[in-house]
């Protein structure tokens, strides 16, 4: 789920960034801004921070005493994504496994579907091994399927969020691209 979000964040411009106009000012906190916001990836209460979509207001400088930076207060609205327990989701199929499937939802890299939520289907080995049903539908690597998301998990050290998912309910299932 998309959320939209005003945040306050402190940004650091280096003193041969400083422009008297304001304008070249105004550029370089947006640019340090989007660099910052790119490089936190996601955050437990938030999830992935997606998009800074306008700059709100920009405090007054400070200058920091030994490195002659100057420290801008900033608040901005941003877009994040973040799955809930309950929602309804489509993943995109990135490994198959004995026991499950991998996927990717967003910028989730890893959303996990067991076998044993996955009623009805059936591992089938071999070179690009695939889970399949009586009805010939199919999991395979690529394919994009509807589940229900069981529970989630943040990843501190990874700064990312890893979610079960279960096809028990119903419309879930893979997908037809036709």
């Amino acid at each position: 789920m998309f959320l939209k979000v005003k945040l306050p964040w402190n940004v650091m411009i280096p003193a041969e960034n400083m422009d008297a106009k304001g304008l070249m000012l105004k550029r370089a906190i947006l640019v340090e801004l989007l660099n910052a916001f790119a490089s936190k990836k996601a955050t437990k209460e938030l999830g992935y921070y997606v998009a800074v979509t306008t700059l709100d207001k920009i405090g007054e400088g400070k200058i920091r005493e030994h490195t002659g930076e100057v420290l801008f207060p900033v608040m901005f609205s941003g877009m994040t994504f973040k799955i809930f327990k309950g929602e309804i989701i489509h993943g995109v199929v990135h490994k198959v496994l004995k026991h499950g499937v991998f996927m990717r939802c967003g910028p989730i890299e890893n959303v996990y579907l067991s076998y044993m939520k996955m009623p009805d289907y059936k591992y089938i080995p071999g070179e690009n091994p695939i889970f399949m049903n009586d009805k010939m539908s199919r999991i395979q690597v690529e394919a994009t399927v509807r589940v229900v998301v069981l529970g989630t998990k943040w990843m501190e050290a990874e700064r990312e969020f890893q979610a079960l998912a279960s096809l028990e309910g119903d419309y879930l299932g893979p997908i037809s691209e036709e």
